[in-house]
């Protein structure tokens, strides 16, 4: 069996739900199929039974000890086979099912990796999250239930045909009762296809509207605002419950039909046939065999309803998955021009970053900042150069690898600390050392147990909002580009801190190409140059005191109107 996942997952077919699902169950043809074979023999060696078992009655009826020995040593070895194709069977359902999830995680991730910045724009943080929370697991139990599902309607199949051979009016029962259960389930697909679908949207709203609190719960708490946004969320989340409820009333009603319209069908063979038993039609052993089918075809009916209510979520989370896989970035195509590199400049706001030059760029509006990061960055389509090459013509690779854009939405990542900030594995200790000193961050690593070897949780939550923002700046040195931007790389730190990183920022990036959007006077006060932005576009240039003095708007911006 192989190891999972797979190196390459393949590229999917995004075209439809059922073309998304049909891609993952070609690409484990193999093991499905194999599944599918064990799925089969484990139904038919119970289905052979009731058969088994009618025959051993017979002759223990006639006193005929030698076809009872014979019928019980039968019985024996489909006991066993049984086991052994209900354990191969459970294995392969396993594989199936990991195999189908991870293909899912492999081609979202590498989706999401692909889009960038524009996954946030086009999807909510919900929609996103449901993917993994829930959709990937009904893929893999969409996968799973093809297994026993074919293997039922094979048992279905075998057991009618050895009733019709027995007794065709009691096979003619089972042959028609079959499919009108089949039939009568059906009006409960669609409504449970059409709760499942409002229910994840709802669910995906939800999420979003947690993560928003989460992310801006201190403004909320500082603008009081805290309250109003706590009502909202309870008022979706009793939404969401109330959603869940109507779906469950559909599964609960659905889950009484397959136990229900077995029951009738099992009631009205055995009725029959304990008349046809009386009348000498069949003999008791028959009858008991008729019995132990009506019994046995539960299982494999109540596989069938399940596999259409597992197979209906599976469809509902692959067009979640296809959503997703359907998307192209905002940054399409791949340039094959090369540069040498020199000043980054955008045409749209003026900003001109002159190689190997220490520039802060102050903006009176935060967002404009980022916007012209983004620009820079080629986050965003836009006329930017590199050395008078324009960056649409750059490979986005190089472009990547030379533009370095650091925020604080950047994340820390669970495991060992020095993994996380050297994140090329490239940096040997000393260079380590320096990017930590540099981000004034030595003193977090002295305090934990063994330093940079040191394990740390997902998301850095043993960290406070400071220590991340020092160890995201640390990380942002230690890649180490040619033209690193940093946006508010200082803003959860005290004074005494800020003063003593922009100091060591400017040593530690000299002679390369440094871009930090900031209004704190500390980091402006380094800089070689400082830009000033209002409107989007460039007011003002200069030294950050000369600034001050000069320009009023420029001062208002940096002191906060305070001086």
């Amino acid at each position: 069996m192989r190891s999972l996942p797979v190196a390459d997952p393949g590229v999917p077919d995004a075209r439809s739900p059922f073309r998304y699902l049909w891609w993952i169950a070609r690409g484990q043809a193999g093991p499905l199929l194999i599944g599918i074979g064990y799925a089969i023999l484990w139904w038919l060696g119970q289905a052979m039974v009731p058969l088994t078992l009618g025959k051993a009655i017979d002759g223990l009826t006639a006193r005929d000890a030698e076809s009872l020995v014979r019928w019980s040593a039968i019985l024996l070895g489909l006991g066993a086979l049984t086991a052994f194709g209900g354990v191969m069977r459970h294995r392969l359902a396993v594989y199936n099912w990991l195999s189908a999830a991870y293909r899912t995680v492999q081609v979202t991730v590498r989706q999401a990796t692909r889009l960038g910045p524009t996954l946030p724009k086009r999807l909510s943080t919900g929609e996103v999250i449901s993917v993994g929370n829930s959709d990937i697991a009904n893929i893999g139990n969409a996968v799973d239930v093809l297994l026993r599902g074919v293997g039922a309607v094979v048992a279905i199949g075998t057991v009618t045909v050895i009733l019709l051979v027995t007794s065709s009016q009691l096979g003619l029962m089972v042959l028609a009762g079959v499919p009108l259960m089949a039939v009568a389930v059906t009006p409960l697909l669609r409504p449970l296809h059409r709760r499942q679908h409002r229910h994840r949207d709802l669910q995906g709203d939800l999420a979003t509207r947690a993560s928003d609190i989460v992310a801006g719960l201190r403004v909320l708490r500082g603008i009081g605002g805290e309250a109003v946004f706590a009502g909202r969320y309870r008022e979706e989340s009793q939404q969401v419950r109330a959603a869940g409820v109507r779906v469950a009333s559909i599964d609960a009603t659905l889950e009484g039909a397959q136990l229900l319209l077995p029951g009738i069908l099992i009631a009205f063979v055995t009725w029959r046939g304990a008349h046809f038993a009386l009348d000498g039609t069949i003999t008791v052993g028959q009858l008991v065999s008729f019995y132990g089918y009506a019994l046995f075809l539960v299982g494999p009916l109540r596989t069938l309803t399940e596999a259409a209510d597992r197979l209906t979520k599976g469809h509902v989370a692959a067009r979640r998955v296809v959503r997703i896989l359907s998307l192209d970035p905002e940054i399409a195509g791949e340039g094959t021009a090369t540069t040498e590199g020199g000043d980054l400049v955008d045409a749209a706001s003026g900003v001109t970053l002159e190689h190997g030059r220490f520039t802060a760029l102050a903006c009176a509006v935060p967002e404009d900042a980022i916007a012209v990061a983004e620009r820079l960055g080629h986050y965003t389509a836009a006329e930017v150069t590199f050395g008078g090459v324009p960056l649409a013509d750059l490979p986005t690779r190089e472009v990547r690898s030379r533009i370095l854009v650091a925020d604080n939405a950047a994340r820390l990542f669970g495991g060992r600390l020095a993994d996380q900030l050297d994140v090329r594995g490239r940096a040997d200790a000393d260079h380590l050392r320096e990017a930590l000193h540099a981000a004034c961050a030595e003193d977090i690593v002295d305090a934990l147990p063994d330093g940079t070897d040191s394990q740390i949780a997902e998301a850095g939550r043993e960290f406070s909002g400071g220590q991340q923002q020092r160890l995201r700046l640390a990380r942002a040195l230690l890649a180490d580009p040619e033209v690193l931007i940093l946006i508010e790389p200082t803003s959860a730190v005290d004074a005494h801190t800020e003063a003593r990183i922009a100091d060591r920022l400017a040593k530690a990036r000299q002679g390369r190409t440094t871009l930090v959007c900031t209004t704190s006077p500390l980091v402006l006060d380094r800089a070689d140059t400082v830009i000033f932005l209002q409107d989007g576009r460039v007011r003002a240039e200069g030294a950050h005191r000369a600034l001050l003095t000069a320009d009023p708007e420029y001062a208002a911006t940096v002191t906060r109107g305070e001086g």
